[in-house]
């Protein structure tokens, strides 16, 4: 079942509600009571595909390594260090 977003036109009031398809729209706001004001609001779907799913088994190449966001904040630091002035292969070359 979608939930739906709506809002008062008497009082602002949002809220969300728990739906099927076929049931009507609320008439009444559950802040102001006010009758017939209730308005759907357009909203953008979300959702999140996540585990081992569809990309993993289906479009995945072999050579490809699993990738988390964990991964995307560690892989930035360890990038940045291989550059940075105090790394070893710096280090090793000044100390010859």
């Amino acid at each position: 079942m979608p939930i739906y977003a709506f809002q008062c036109a008497e009082c602002g009031h949002s809220f969300d509600r728990l739906q099927k398809l076929s049931d009507p729209d609320p008439d009444a706001c559950p802040a102001c009571q006010a009758k017939g004001g209730v308005r759907r609001q357009v909203t953008a779907p979300v959702f999140r595909l996540a585990g081992s799913g569809w990309y993993e088994t289906d479009f995945k190449k072999d050579g490809d390594k699993k990738r988390t966001l964990a991964d995307k904040g560690e892989g930035g630091a360890k990038s940045s260090d291989a550059g940075s002035p105090g790394s070893s292969s710096t280090t090793a070359a000044t100390a010859s």
